[in-house]
């Protein structure tokens, strides 16, 4: 689906496309090679070439199977390459941990970056857990330059063929690095959730430290947010090649309370006080863990709408269903800031992620269940023990008075919110403490 309004990158890309005839070079010789300095003509590098997820990608990139890749440490290929893997979903128990007991400076309320959250799963025994390893130390982090080192990565535009890539010199950055009696565990972080990351974060520094130690070299993933450490290890089964990564394990775990009852649920649906519906866009964002996702990062900072598409895993229109599903809900709010709109939490967006995590949950429970639909709808599948049709969910739509919906098309096109939001509700009930 094409982007609305271009950022300042698809902006910037689109003039180096123009100037440097970059579709056409690609088409003769299967690449181009762009340096810092070309890109830097109309935008800092930096800005222009971080594409940590696919959907980050501009138009101009996604719409002809493009991608890109630092070679050098000034220079990058542009390529019909497959840069990305998607994260396989796998619905798991969260398994608890504990903090030692004389750690007071470190809570689940204070973990608002990528470098707090790995303290905090190195000193609960997370990573002692997930890599089967003890005596861990924290070695090499941080950034540095690669050796020269070459690999195949899968075209994206002809089946069972491969690009040949050569890399020197190249900058990378290990956000952590803890070596243990029998590993070196290698670990990318992030405080955002998405469908994919980008594999050259943990496929460069193996090829930088595979050489360099005799101990086998672990992978992994670490995924922090609404106080769920979602932890994903792979492996590559053949080193030269950057799309043979397979998944070896994945766990998630908290130090939180997170038993959710379906009295709990109940209790809540017969008591919300319901609420008007809000002149804001019904509701078009059907991951309500990315809405939560949303508010933390927003509780670091306000930020506009480029802000969010470049620093989350949207594009433009995403950026608008998801800021609008949060003034919906009256958790995030927008304002004019010297002729700029901006995204903020509010107050209540504030006070919920201030809140235990089980706390927190039943208030964004409550926070949807207070628009009369959703609650209605919940009444409906606790009574049925199903989802209602789509249609069904329509139909009940259709009786309450929903801003800017005027088609049956559209109507369909917001039930998958319903359902989705209602879903999210459910998965939170752990049915043996019901």
């Amino acid at each position: 689906m094409a982007k609305s309004k271009k950022t300042k990158t698809e902006i910037a890309w689109g003039h180096l496309f123009e100037k440097y005839n970059i579709l056409q070079e690609v088409e003769r010789y299967g690449k181009y090679i762009i340096s810092a300095d070309e890109i830097r003509e109309f935008r800092e590098p930096r800005l222009m070439a971080k594409f940590d997820h696919s959907i980050n990608l501009p138009d101009l990139f996604i719409n002809n199977n493009l991608s890109i890749l630092p070679i050098t440490r000034g220079n990058y290929i542009i390529s019909h390459i497959n840069t990305y893997h998607k994260f396989e979903v796998i619905e798991k128990e969260v398994l608890h941990i504990e903090v030692p007991s004389h750690i007071q400076s470190l809570t689940p309320q204070n973990i608002k970056g990528e470098s707090i959250a790995l303290n905090f799963a190195l000193i609960s025994g997370v990573f002692e857990d997930f890599l089967e390893d003890s005596e861990l130390c924290p070695t090499v982090c941080g950034r540095m330059g690669t050796d020269k080192f070459s690999f195949e990565i899968s075209s994206t535009i002809k089946a069972d063929t491969n690009v040949q890539i050569q890399v020197e010199n190249s900058q990378i950055e290990i956000d952590a690095a803890y070596e243990g009696i029998n590993y070196l565990t290698l670990i990318e972080a992030k405080c955002d959730i998405s469908d994919d990351f980008l594999i050259r974060q943990i496929y460069y520094p193996y090829r930088v430290w595979k050489d360099k130690v005799d101990k086998e070299i672990k992978l992994v993933f670490l995924v922090y947010s609404n106080s769920v450490f979602s932890l994903y290890e792979y492996a590559f089964d053949n080193p030269n090649h950057y799309n043979s990564l397979k998944l070896k394990k994945q766990k998630d775990y908290s130090i939180e309370d997170m038993s959710i009852s379906v009295s709990e649920i109940e209790k809540i649906s017969s008591s919300v006080t319901s609420v008007e519906e809000p002149k804001v866009p019904f509701p078009q964002a059907d991951n309500f863990k990315c809405i939560i996702n949303l508010c933390e990062l927003l509780m670091k900072e306000d930020l506009n709408k480029e802000d969010i598409t470049n620093k989350y895993a949207f594009d433009n229109r995403q950026t608008d269903y998801y800021t609008n599903a949060g003034r919906y809900l009256g958790i995030i709010g927008k304002k004019q800031v010297n002729g700029e709109r901006r995204y903020f939490l509010t107050a209540e967006g504030f006070r919920y992620l201030k809140l235990p995590y089980k706390q927190r949950q039943l208030e964004y429970v409550r926070c949807i269940l207070s628009h009369e639909l959703f609650n209605e709808i919940l009444i409906s599948y606790f009574k049925t023990g199903e989802m209602p049709e789509k249609s069904v969910i329509v139909d009940f739509m259709k009786k309450y008075k929903l801003y800017n919906i005027n088609s049956d098309s559209t109507y369909f096109r917001r039930s998958s919110t319903v359902e989705s939001w209602i879903s999210w509700i459910v998965c939170l009930i752990n049915y043996n403490d019901s």
